[in-house]
């Protein structure tokens, strides 16, 4: 079996179209429309404002049939890469399942004398009630989960490793809809319509198996990058917040005093230890503590640079220093 091809940019849109028909959905997806000529898929990205690379990835993974190694770009787009599956979800909802159940409704008697097909209807139903609220429930609190992410708010209640471990494979309870109706639906004269169906339900089928791998094997990956990105930043923040805190600390601590103050102002005016004791009724020792305290919380030990200090922060006038100190 002969490798295959990985798309770059400069590919022309339509030649990746042909070589892989399947892809017309993640174009549809990605909201590239038709008509796109002869530009390359990068001039087709750009004029629709899609993110290139992200639609490369998704298509590269489904064109290599969803190797479960696959390592995903880490500058792969979230917000694309969510546009991607949210329209995924709409097209499942809104156009392909309730197309399937029309055909399904041609082509089998629905009244309750046929156990078979009626069983077959009501299996269906059941199975798009479930598909709806595997989806809401993503649309409404996974993506609202990482959309917070990128603003930089991280919910603690909440993770994707969470989402994995209850993501179920809702593609799976199709494959028993489309085995039952293979071996067990009546004969019937519109055996046709029934085989259209089932042509749709493999395709729906192979189509969710495909949601549901982007979603594990590049969405998963990407939020779990972008989590630890925001745990980091907020650690950052963090001790930013505590560094800052601590120099307000620290500065307050470092305040000098009134009374550091006033010992400055007799300091610079040539008072002696013992003289500034006596002018501020204070003990020689609680004045050498003092002026050990302004040089610490100052880094200031000389009399002149102490002068300089006094007179720049406004304690003392020039007038007032006594210079031969």
């Amino acid at each position: 079996m002969s490798k295959k091809k990985t798309y770059i940019p400069t590919d022309k849109m339509s030649d990746i179209i042909c070589d892989n028909y399947s892809l017309l959905q993640v174009m549809s997806r990605f909201g590239l429309p038709l008509g796109f000529g002869d530009y390359t898929v990068e001039e087709v990205c750009q004029s629709n404002q899609v993110d290139c690379l992200t639609f490369l990835e998704v298509a590269n993974f489904i064109n290599t049939h969803y190797p479960r190694t696959y390592t995903p770009s880490e500058k792969i787009s979230i917000p694309s890469l969510m546009g991607y599956l949210k329209n995924a979800h709409h097209y499942f909802l809104d156009f392909q399942l309730p197309s399937i159940r029309r055909k399904l409704l041609e082509a089998i008697d629905c009244s309750t004398d046929n156990e078979v097909t009626f069983l077959i209807l009501k299996f269906f139903d059941s199975y798009v009630q479930e598909v709806h609220r595997h989806m809401n429930y993503e649309d409404m609190y996974v993506f609202t989960y990482v959309e917070n992410l990128l603003k930089g708010v991280k919910d603690e209640a909440y993770n994707i490793d969470m989402f994995v471990r209850h993501h179920d494979h809702i593609d799976e309870k199709l494959t028993e809809l489309k085995n039952s109706i293979i071996k067990y639906y009546p004969d019937s004269r519109k055996t046709y319509v029934m085989n259209a169906v089932l042509f749709d339900i493999f395709n729906c089928e192979k189509d969710l198996a495909s949601h549901n791998l982007v979603e594990d094997c590049l969405f998963v990956p990407a939020v779990l990058r972008l989590e630890c990105e925001v745990a980091n930043q907020a650690n950052t923040y963090n001790q930013l917040e505590q560094t800052s805190s601590d120099k307000v600390e620290k500065s307050a601590s470092d305040e000098l005093s009134l009374r550091e103050k006033e010992i400055i102002t007799c300091v610079v005016k040539g008072l002696s230890n013992k003289e500034i004791a006596e002018h501020l009724f204070i003990s020689v020792h609680t004045v050498i503590t003092h002026r050990r305290n302004i040089a610490r919380k100052l880094k200031i030990h000389s009399p002149t640079l102490l002068t300089v200090y006094a007179i720049v922060n406004k304690l003392v006038d020039i007038s007032e220093v006594k210079l031969n100190i």
